[in-house]
């Protein structure tokens, strides 16, 4: 991918991604509910094979239900068995929480640990 690109849904829930020297970031806005789930998966699913890192930026996302979390750890498996590293930053504490409470916190912990990125 050599060019930003960004896609909205009809919610407000955008994505934008951007190439960083060998990674791509993709960085959601809004709320990763039921709703705006698909549109994430269908452009990170595009991205993975041609990628050897993606890092997802959760900054700017308040809130996720469990849609959302089923749809982020979906993306880690087909990314992680074509052999693209896929890794989440700036999770706020909810979002920390729900990945704890589903006992999925330790597929991410070592960003949090070595990048000071998840935690």
């Amino acid at each position: 991918m050599t060019k930003d690109s960004a896609y909205a849904s009809a919610r407000g829930f955008r994505v934008h991604s951007y190439p960083r020297e060998d990674e791509t970031v993709v960085e959601c806005h809004g709320k990763l509910t039921v709703e705006n789930a698909p549109l994430l998966k269908s452009e990170i699913r595009e991205m993975i094979p041609n990628q050897k890192r993606i890092i997802l930026d959760l900054k700017e996302v308040p809130l996720m239900d469990s849609s959302g979390l089923g749809t982020i750890v979906g993306l880690y498996v087909s990314a992680r068995t074509r052999r693209c590293a896929f890794e989440l930053i700036n999770a706020n504490r909810q979002i920390r929480e729900l990945f704890g409470i589903s006992n999925l916190l330790s597929l991410f912990e070592p960003t949090g640990r070595h990048g000071g990125r998840m935690m």
